[in-house]
């Protein structure tokens, strides 16, 4: 787990020319490098500061895209859609698969800090329904293995190259 310091904070919003424009990028870049995941109060404050946005406008937005926490998560943070496409393909089998593969419930983060499972809307890919999100990644069509193999990849840190060549060969199998 990484600390952020308030000299790093600054870095991330001068790359930005403290343009409260910006506000979003520089919000998801402060996530980024805070090794837990989310945006936490005395960095959202100095983002209010220094971008002269009020801090209410600033959990606005951390409070209204689902990208963004104020609370710590895991390393990976694993989203079930939970549309209803999603849910008449099986969301229901789909989160138990993923709360038995990573050991933990839904709102919850492994012990080790590496995944989170949480519920999302709507990702797009209702054709390849049931699907799951792990960052910017969707992985739909998801069956029991892959499940497994996709949570197996996130304790293990591998890249969504990896990842998707450890699916394709389970695909091929």
């Amino acid at each position: 787990m990484q600390n952020l310091s308030k000299d790093q904070v600054l870095k991330i919003m001068e790359r930005y020319e403290n343009d409260p424009q910006q506000l979003i990028a520089v919000l998801l870049d402060i996530q980024a490098a805070s090794g837990v995941n989310c945006v936490e109060k005395q960095w959202a404050q100095l983002a209010a500061d220094v971008l002269k946005v009020p801090l209410s406008k600033i959990f606005d937005v951390l409070t209204f895209y689902a990208m963004f926490s104020t609370e710590p998560r895991g390393e990976f943070v694993i989203e079930i859609c939970r549309s209803m496409p999603c849910f008449f393909t099986k969301t229901a089998e789909v989160v138990r698969w993923f709360e038995t593969a990573a050991g933990i419930k839904m709102g919850e983060t492994t012990a080790d800090g590496k995944i989170s499972l949480f519920y999302t809307s709507c990702v797009g890919a209702c054709d390849v329904g049931p699907v799951a999100k792990i960052g910017d990644d969707v992985f739909g069509n998801l069956s029991e293995e892959k499940v497994k193999t996709l949570v197996k990849c996130c304790r293990e840190g591998k890249s969504e190259p990896q990842v998707r060549q450890e699916l394709q060969s389970l695909c091929q199998n």
